[in-house]
């Protein structure tokens, strides 16, 4: 009798039919670990893929300069405002190197903004026409910063779409004004919805895009200044930076890192403390890569325990129906059935169980990213506080369905199957047949 014979695997699907509820029990731990597989190969490669996406849009060209409070600073009665970061006279140091194309500088701080009754904390935005394409920002309507904006030094300002929704819920923002610091500022434009960015590396920390407010960076030095006061909690403390960030765009990747040390190293030249951070998406991504491969090794070792306990839950029952088959095995041997064709029949039904379990298996995994939708509604529901806690790239994960993983977790199953049945199917088939036919 040979395993590719139909007759095998009939026989093996009517003795399972036998005894449906603990077939189907058996197929459900089968089931559950290759569903397993699919979904947490899913979960991890959404979680991966956002990651990427966000490191890719600070942009694999791109070499980020960030002012960064070092620890040890702290205020005191003689020096009220904190100075530290990057100074004006590092930007023509540093554009100095030959292989940067581009310079993009960029300081921000938290302002209120007024308009009518209506105050938002802003996030306020002091930057040059090149800020929109490193950001990746959309205009709905008006203009974005010109760089006639820039050297006349105007009173004008680019709202963010919550931000203007906020202040100008029904009516017309275009030609509007708003005041930062009793400060005017005519609104010539305003953008499309943003996706918030998670924190990346050590020194770019998490960005909301939604309460911004874009003016162009001289207006903020002439109307504002280096120093900034802070007033929380009855509190007050100040700080004086005079560039929050500095975005170099180069001609091609390739020349990334090597920019990246030169750039380290005029720093540690120009700087005494460590006020400043570099912060290369070539690297982050790279790692990003080694991370997502580290992550699904993960996340399969986990889906495989779960498989081997479903295989575990195989080899008992066909133990079991092994024990209960005796007299059947010693009839069958009494008739000329040799122990491979023993072998063969009990095989036939493990690898039955197995199958099927790792089809359904397949078939619900397919359903994680509607599953995850619901989940996510349902959380969100139930325990709003929790949810929001989340990190981004966790709360608003979408689970991508790698193709790979349904071709193995299919013949991973079929493998578990073959594994744990194997033995009691040689046990079966070693039964003496005269012993075999003396039991009840």
């Amino acid at each position: 009798m040979n395993l590719l014979r139909p007759r095998i695997w009939r026989l093996g699907i009517k003795s399972l039919l036998l005894h449906p509820m603990r077939s189907l029990l058996t197929v459900l731990g089968i089931f559950i670990g290759v569903a397993s597989v699919v979904w947490l190969l899913a979960i991890g490669e959404g979680i991966s893929r956002e990651a990427q996406r966000q490191i890719s849009e600070l942009g694999a060209t791109n070499i980020i300069l960030r002012s960064v409070l070092p620890p040890d600073d702290s205020v005191n009665e003689s020096n009220f405002y904190v100075e530290y970061g990057i100074r004006r006279s590092d930007v023509a140091a540093l554009t100095g190197i030959t292989t940067i194309k581009n310079a993009v500088r960029i300081r921000e701080t938290r302002r209120e903004a007024h308009y009518g009754a209506v105050t938002l904390a802003s996030h306020l935005v002091a930057c040059t026409p090149e800020y929109a394409e490193i950001m990746h920002l959309q205009l709905a309507r008006g203009r974005f910063i010109s760089d006639v904006d820039v050297q006349q030094r105007a009173n004008v300002c680019v709202l963010a779409a919550e931000a203007s929704d906020l202040f100008f819920s029904t009516e017309d923002p275009m030609g509007k004004v708003i005041r930062i610091r009793e400060l005017p500022y005519v609104v010539i434009g305003v953008m499309q919805p943003r996706t918030p960015t998670a924190g990346i590396g050590g020194s770019i920390s998490a960005q909301d895009f939604a309460k911004d407010v874009y003016i162009p960076l001289t207006t903020f030095w002439q109307r504002i200044g280096d120093r900034v006061l802070f007033v929380q909690s009855g509190q007050r403390t100040g700080e004086e930076v005079e560039l929050s960030q500095i975005t170099f765009q180069l001609e091609s990747s390739d020349q990334v890192l090597a920019t990246a040390d030169a750039i380290r190293r005029t720093m540690q030249k120009l700087h005494t403390e460590k006020d400043y951070a570099v912060v290369v998406p070539l690297e982050l991504l790279e790692q990003a890569k080694t991370t997502r491969l580290m992550f699904m090794v993960f996340m399969g070792m986990i889906a495989a325990v779960t498989l081997v306990v479903g295989g575990i839950g195989i080899m008992n029952i066909m133990l079991a129906t092994v024990t209960e088959r005796t007299r059947e095995i010693g009839i069958r041997r009494a008739l000329g059935a040799k122990r491979k064709d023993i072998t063969r029949q009990f095989l036939a039904e493990t690898i039955v169980l197995s199958a099927i379990g790792g089809v359904a298996g397949i078939a619900g995994g397919l359903t994680c990213p509607v599953m995850m939708g619901w989940l996510r509604q349902i959380l969100q529901l139930w325990v709003p506080e929790a949810m929001n806690n989340l990190p981004d790239a966790i709360r608003n994960v979408t689970p991508v369905i790698v193709s790979w993983s349904i071709p193995l977790a299919f013949a991973i199953s079929v493998a578990v199957g073959i594994f744990f049945g194997l033995y009691p199917a040689t046990r079966a088939a070693r039964m003496d047949p005269i012993e075999a036919l003396r039991r009840e």
